[in-house]
């Protein structure tokens, strides 16, 4: 399905470049916003959920902002549609997180012919060193090309997340300078609570003590976030940085069980973008709590406890504090 899908996309603009100008409808992708509907508007693209929210909220009704990855939805191994073509090829900006997070970009892009403004929102942000998810015969294979992967999660720092604001406000207002007064506002109302919220999780954690503060999830996505509210992950089921990583063999299940015995993690958490089964299965024969599920890669769909980045992040840290906490 994947490699139809790719086909399709490159096909679309062989053959369909009159649909976007003509204003045809199609069936949103991965949950996303769809096609721009105003054209008075500045036509903003974000790849993600998460960072479609960071968006909007600097944005206001100066854009009109479409997200390709919709809520509950995974970018890891998200696969375009020509419709997300279409998109891209009439946006005027697109906001990307970079670090490796949207692999299918780079093509989609080229694909679609656009001549948007790419911004990449975690340009000055010190990037952690993911978990390598290569076998050790794939690393020898690969010797020296080898590399450790970046961990694109930077978004559960809160910190990070204003870092990534105020890159979103300084290019909204050079991209389009006639309302960099409403974007200046705009983003000053909600950097102004994102440092509330993020004053409010160095709180919550508190609750917590510190041998207990123990991260279990499903793949490694909590990095950023344990290294600036003082976490320890653990393990994860997954141990990559992408959920497009292999299950493990039965040996290294073996041992993510006893790492996990050992430690003596409280609790275990899924995810909002991935199949839980494995994670329930690590719970069931580690013979740990398996706890509500955490937002990590996306947004939750409207009208749920994470349909927001900073509901999202509340759900988060009080899922967290309330698995944990003695």
């Amino acid at each position: 399905m994947r490699t139809m899908n790719r086909l399709l996309l490159d096909l679309a603009f062989l053959g369909l470049a009159t649909a976007v100008g003509s204003g045809c409808s199609a069936k949103p992708s991965g949950g996303g916003g769809g096609r721009f509907t105003d054209p008075d508007k500045l036509r903003v693209v974000a790849t993600y959920s998460i960072l479609g929210d960071l968006v909007r909220n600097v944005a206001g009704s100066k854009a009109e902002v479409v997200t390709l990855v919709g809520p509950d939805s995974d970018a890891h191994t998200f696969d375009p549609s020509p419709q997300d073509g279409m998109t891209v090829a009439e946006a005027q900006v697109i906001f990307e997180n970079g670090a490796g997070f949207e692999s299918w970009l780079d093509k989609l892009y080229q694909s679609s012919g656009s001549q948007a403004t790419r911004v990449v929102v975690t340009t000055g942000l010190e990037l952690r060193e993911g978990q390598c998810h290569h076998t050790k015969a794939e690393r020898e294979k690969l010797g020296a090309a080898h590399k450790h992967e970046e961990d694109p999660h930077v978004w559960h720092d809160v910190r990070n997340a204003i870092h990534m604001v105020e890159i979103i406000r300084d290019s909204l207002c050079k991209i389009d300078p006639g309302h960099a007064d409403t974007y200046r506002a705009n983003a000053a109302a909600y950097l102004a609570r994102l440092e509330a919220l993020h004053g409010w999780v160095e709180k919550e954690v508190e609750a917590i003590p510190p041998d207990r503060r123990k991260l279990v999830t499903t793949h490694d996505t909590f990095g950023y976030f344990a290294d600036r509210y003082g976490f320890t992950v653990v393990a994860a089921a997954l141990p990559s940085v992408t959920t497009e990583a292999a299950d493990p063999s039965a040996a290294e299940f073996a041992q993510l069980i006893q790492k996990v015995k050992a430690a003596k993690v409280p609790a275990i958490f899924t995810e909002n973008v991935h199949n839980p089964k494995l994670t329930e299965r690590l719970a069931a024969e580690a013979e740990v709590k398996l706890a509500a599920p955490l937002y990590t890669d996306a947004l939750g769909k409207p009208g749920s406890t994470g349909d927001t980045y900073e509901k999202m992040i509340r759900h988060n840290v009080t899922t967290i504090v309330d698995a944990l906490k003695p």
